[in-house]
């Protein structure tokens, strides 16, 4: 063995040489984050039998976010979810597309009213379309909203720093 040999990294046409080391540490899983890091807030789901119901989500606020979502997730705990944040409203459509976890998304208002949920499954391209224009959408994992008592009609009150 020649010892004055360069060392030579393996070739992959889509990963370029200069991005071998971020490419390691994505893979090697270090505490370097690869993807958009999602802000964190609570928001309260005030049922129209029961007590109020309190939600751990996480925010996608950009264009960049939103198109990330809950991709390539193994899991997702009851009462934990993603919040879409839109700037208008509008006909929303979301697929599944590299999402490895069934889910149910509810479309609401800009008043904070759940005008309707609908389930989707895993790694489904087909686009689940809201029935209205709506301003938001909330993910969970599927059945939490059924499991919770949350139906349409119920309204949400976003917490501090979500508009």
């Amino acid at each position: 063995m020649n010892s004055n040999r360069p060392l030579r990294l393996p070739r992959n046409p889509r990963i370029p040489f200069y991005l071998w080391p971020l490419w390691l540490i994505c893979v090697l899983g270090t505490p370097v984050s690869c993807g958009p890091r999602f802000s964190r807030a609570e928001i309260t789901i005030n049922r129209s039998r029961g007590e109020p119901v309190r939600m751990s989500v996480e925010l996608a606020r950009t264009e960049t976010e939103r198109g990330r979502g809950l991709m390539n997730r193994k899991t997702l705990e009851d009462g934990a979810g993603m919040f879409f944040i839109f700037d208008r409203d509008q006909i929303m459509s979301f697929w599944m597309k590299n999402t490895l976890i069934p889910l149910s998304i509810a479309f609401i208002s800009r008043e904070g009213r759940i005008l309707e949920i609908r389930d989707m499954k895993p790694l489904d391209e087909t686009p689940v379309r809201s029935g209205r224009s709506a301003r938001y959408a909330l993910e969970a994992p599927q059945g939490w909203f059924e499991r919770a008592g949350i139906r349409a009609g119920d309204t949400v009150t976003l917490g501090q720093g979500i508009e």
